[in-house]
């Protein structure tokens, strides 16, 4: 068997075994599919509220669109089989354009450690609006010097699903030279959505997914929750996790907590700018793309991810387009925040769905698989920052990796 057509057997085993899990984890991992997406797809095919257009959505307004057009596959054999039907012919077309040929070293190994993060994350990464994203993002990602118009494009479509993507376009804006071409197409997509809220009566809801973000409280597994966490291990009086029947979400709270919920959302604006700006210095300093841009998109996604007051689980889903771009142009180097990634995905899962139930009671074997999870994040992060900060002006050749262009060169495939 060739190496390509071992990693298409492996692709259909790991999507196989992730469906299934969906349907017998506790804790209803694929819970959202059924009792949220299904609910908002029928209300808008059968003529009544259009979340983001006729009322306050917590999600940007593209969302909708994988949402009802999963309906459309339902004939298949439900609607949760027709999710993740869809879910995986996304994957399978970033796949396709991610292996390629199978020649490639730097590819082969970008997409086993995509797998093997899928399957280790398990049914969540799956079963969440978070999974139509990711092969948008890697797909972005692989054309950015080849076809920035498209991958723009791309990003810009991801983030007006779910508004992560909105990271892997700061982090190209700054690390490509036809950064124009990028805003410009970024822009035009963001318009014609804009436009098309409009144009239906939803104008007063257009931004209603961020109004939406900045109003949360403290969710169960973000880091910052750790303090209150384990104050609610250890029985400390007012510290507790509870239910919010209105997001539908575990979160926590205690002494205090009203301005930690206060500070979190202008700390990640100050941390994600802080990061951008480093990475803006290394660009003027004349860093490559092929040194700078993955480090400082994962830089800049674990900014989002590790000082966000919301931790679902299926945040983790963010990490993989950067480090499989990492692996595809420098293999030896991405090789350890790659492990380090897979380590996170196997305790997210752990957490949820398999541990909830002992995470909200406050049990401590529970918390502590989740406070080193949320460690191993922040320390990526830390050695992601260190790499923008080290970005050299040009990636010298390595076992693995990928020299850039000389100047006035046409751009070769990536190794």
């Amino acid at each position: 068997m060739s190496r390509r057509a071992g990693l298409w057997v492996a692709f259909v085993l790991v999507h196989l075994v992730t469906a299934f899990l969906g349907f017998v984890e506790p804790n209803l991992p694929m819970g959202d599919v059924y009792l949220v997406y299904e609910p908002w797809a029928r209300g808008a095919a059968d003529g009544g509220a259009i979340p983001g257009v006729t009322e306050q959505w917590v999600y940007p307004q593209l969302a909708l669109a994988p949402i009802v057009l999963a309906l459309g596959l339902e004939w298949i054999a439900g609607y949760e089989i027709a999710w993740a039907v869809l879910v995986t012919a996304l994957d399978a077309l970033a796949f396709a354009l991610l292996v390629g040929r199978g020649r490639s070293a730097g590819r082969t190994l970008a997409a086993a450690f995509w797998l093997a993060f899928a399957l280790l994350l398990g049914p969540v990464g799956m079963y969440r609006l978070d999974a139509v994203t990711v092969p948008l993002a890697i797909a972005g990602c692989l054309w950015l010097i080849g076809r920035p118009a498209l991958a723009a494009t791309l990003l810009a479509i991801a983030t007006w699903i779910k508004v992560w993507p909105a990271a892997l376009l700061a982090a190209a804006v700054i690390a490509v030279r036809r950064r124009l071409v990028l805003v410009g197409m970024a822009a035009a997509v963001s318009a014609g959505v804009l436009i098309a809220v409009m144009a239906a009566g939803g104008a007063r809801h257009a931004f209603g997914f961020v109004a939406g973000q900045t109003g949360r409280g403290l969710q169960l597994e973000a880091p910052v929750t750790a303090w209150y966490l384990w104050q609610a291990v250890a029985g400390v009086d007012d510290a507790f996790v509870y239910y919010d029947s209105g997001i539908l979400t575990f979160q926590v709270t205690g002494p205090y907590v009203d301005a930690v919920i206060a500070a979190m959302t202008p700390l990640l604006a100050v941390t994600v700018l802080a990061v951008a700006a480093l990475g803006a210095w290394r660009a003027w300093r004349g860093a490559s793309f092929a040194a700078l841009f993955p480090a400082l998109a994962l830089a800049l996604v674990l900014a989002f991810i590790v000082t966000n007051k919301v931790g679902s689980p299926q945040f983790q889903t963010w990490i993989i387009a950067p480090i499989v771009l990492g692996l595809v142009i420098d293999r030896r180097r991405w090789r350890m925040p790659a492990v380090a990634a897979l380590v996170i995905a196997l305790l997210t899962h752990l957490v949820y769905p398999l541990l909830y139930n002992r995470l909200i009671v406050a049990d401590a074997l529970a918390a502590g698989v989740l406070t080193a999870r949320n460690a191993l994040l922040i320390a990526l992060m830390a050695w992601a920052v260190v790499r923008v900060v080290r970005a050299p002006q040009r990636l010298l050749a390595s076992r693995g990796g990928a020299l850039p262009a000389p100047p006035n060169h046409r751009p070769q495939a990536s190794a």
